[in-house]
């Protein structure tokens, strides 16, 4: 196995970005193929959510699997091990604070990780569609 140096490393984490991912743009492409507006990156809701449907109050994050600790326990860290656990630890607890924040202001929150965007988009667009169903039922009552 060739390990990389730390210096190696600390380039690969630097570089990788936090918004405008290749897994929110598929996800964006999707929404805009089906008609669906959205706004990007909302600064003004907690967390930033990647994708806002204002219209519907519907606040979608498109969560990386390492950065957001899905199968934590399958890590793959190996350097600086007690940084890692701890950051994401907290990027865990930050993620179910902001998402109820966010319901509790009355958003439907969704929450998709990158596997599901990539391995089967049309499951993410429809539960998309069935929370502005749900919106849209809420309305006319």
């Amino acid at each position: 196995m060739n390990a990389l140096s730390p210096e190696k490393i600390s380039k690969i984490m630097r570089s990788v970005k936090s918004s405008n991912t290749k897994i929110e743009k598929t996800l964006r492409q999707a929404l805009w193929n089906e008609g669906i507006r959205y706004r990007k990156n909302f600064k003004d809701l907690a967390g930033k959510p990647d994708i806002v449907l204002t219209k519907y109050k519907i606040a979608i994050f498109c969560d990386g699997s390492f950065w957001h600790g899905r199968n934590a326990s399958q890590n793959r860290v190996h350097s600086n091990k007690k940084f890692w656990d701890e950051k994401i630890k907290r990027n865990k607890e930050r993620d179910l604070e902001n998402t109820i924040e966010l319901r509790d202001q009355g958003w439907i929150v969704l929450r998709f990780w990158e596997e599901e965007i990539v391995e089967d988009l049309s499951s993410c667009i429809l539960q998309i569609k069935n929370a502005i169903e749900i919106r849209i039922r809420e309305t006319i009552k």
